[in-house]
């Protein structure tokens, strides 16, 4: 089947008042359909290029790039009246947060819905389309940059058309979750999302995060530590990708070697000559002050080593164990064992109860599969093979040195 084109007309809002007419109308309807178009290609946080919207009567693409005031779009974002409709939401929600500061809700996600469902646990927009709306859609523009200016007319289109049939494909689904009553999963799975994205892990405990870490000792972990959250202060003052700070296995290799000198650290296989010179100074000097702070810290306020699952005997069988309840729990209530529980979230689960410091507790959360619409499935049987929840307060040192 060839790939199908616009044939409803759209408007592109370019004006503030343009933008509060549209959104004035879109907060009367029960639901909207979203879409965001962005580029994230050496910044930290995604940079916005364009927002669309269908709400079944206004088809409209708005340009955030020429719009002085969104506080119409986030209104509507925040009107808890209409439901916003989103495919794949997790990127969405980062976008809307990271542009307007705040989280729409609340949020249909059809992917998730889709997996509910049974067809398929991370099903894309094109094949939903397809399976719903017998259309075929055109993804020849997806790695377009949307901050470009103009934008052409197949790029328009390409973007209109990823929430012109996202708003029938909704109702189609919604009808089918509503039938096995689990709208409440749906929603209350996209909170869960945005308490992730609404949720930053502190720069002391950014180093949880890099590649092999377990590797080292409590005083190379001491000076990861503090790189790790060096690097983090510059990437958000400076909005830049983490790894266009430096690159996260070079930030190991510093750990690892403990270069006293610019010279020893441009002995790094792959450290780029420019980020020596650009960096090298400071990160010599953290490796300096962190392993000075080691020596003259009481052993008791050192890092502990980081933890893996694999190394824990009982790993395998208690996964096991979860798998099976997981499916257990999947066949009883009619989806599948993925979306009942990844095994990523298992993991998950199973760092948080055992090891000493995670990332989810680090960034006061709790595990999946012990909130949102999971909870109530897997708290009784979660505790009878794990026992009591441990704390869920962090209790090791987050010092990070100088930043």
């Amino acid at each position: 089947m060839p790939a199908v084109f616009l044939v409803m007309h759209y408007s592109l809002i370019t004006t503030s008042d343009a933008l509060s007419s549209v959104c004035d109308q879109a907060r009367t309807k029960d639901a909207v359909a979203l879409d965001t178009e962005f580029v994230r290609t050496r910044t930290l946080t995604p940079q916005l290029g364009l927002i669309q919207l269908y709400d079944g009567d206004q088809l409209v693409l708005i340009d955030p790039l020429a719009i002085d005031d969104m506080a119409p779009m986030v209104a509507l974002l925040s009107d808890t009246s209409t439901i916003k409709v989103l495919h794949a939401c997790s990127e969405d929600l980062e976008a809307f947060n990271s542009a307007l500061g705040v989280i729409p809700e609340p949020v249909f996600d059809t992917q998730f819905a889709a997996g509910i469902l049974g067809m398929g646990a991370a099903m894309g927009y094109a094949r939903l389309i397809e399976a719903l709306c017998a259309k075929t859609l055109d993804k020849g523009e997806s790695r377009t940059d949307w901050l470009a200016r103009p934008l052409s007319p197949r790029q328009l289109e390409y973007a209109a058309n990823d929430v012109l049939y996202l708003l029938p494909a909704y109702m189609k689904l919604k009808d089918q979750i509503d039938d096995i009553n689990k709208t409440d999963w749906v929603f209350r799975e996209v909170a869960t999302i945005a308490a992730k994205k609404r949720a930053t892990i502190p720069p002391g405990f950014a180093y949880l995060q890099i590649k092999n870490n377990w590797r080292l000792s409590p005083r190379q972990l001491q000076v990861l530590q503090a790189l790790a959250a060096w690097r983090v202060s510059v990437a958000v003052k400076k909005d830049l990708a983490l790894n266009f700070v430096f690159k996260e296995n070079h930030l190991f290799d510093v750990a690892s070697v403990l270069p006293a000198s610019k010279t020893a650290l441009s002995k790094i296989h792959g450290l780029n000559p420019h980020t020596i010179r650009r960096y090298g100074e400071v990160v010599v000097d953290i490796v300096s002050d962190s392993l000075r702070a080691f020596d003259n810290a009481p052993e008791q306020d050192h890092l502990p080593v980081v933890q893996r699952l694999i190394d824990i005997p009982e790993y395998k069988k208690t996964l096991n164990a979860l798998k099976t309840t997981t499916t257990s729990l999947a066949v009883k209530y009619g989806v599948a064992p993925e979306i009942m529980a990844s095994k990523k979230q298992l993991n998950q689960l199973l760092k948080w109860y055992w090891f000493e410091l995670d990332e989810t507790r680090a960034q006061g959360l709790m595990p999946d599969v012990l909130s949102g619409w999971r909870q109530r499935y897997f708290e009784e049987p979660v505790r009878a093979l794990l026992g009591p929840y441990p704390s869920t307060t962090v209790s090791v040192n987050s010092t990070a040195g100088p930043l």
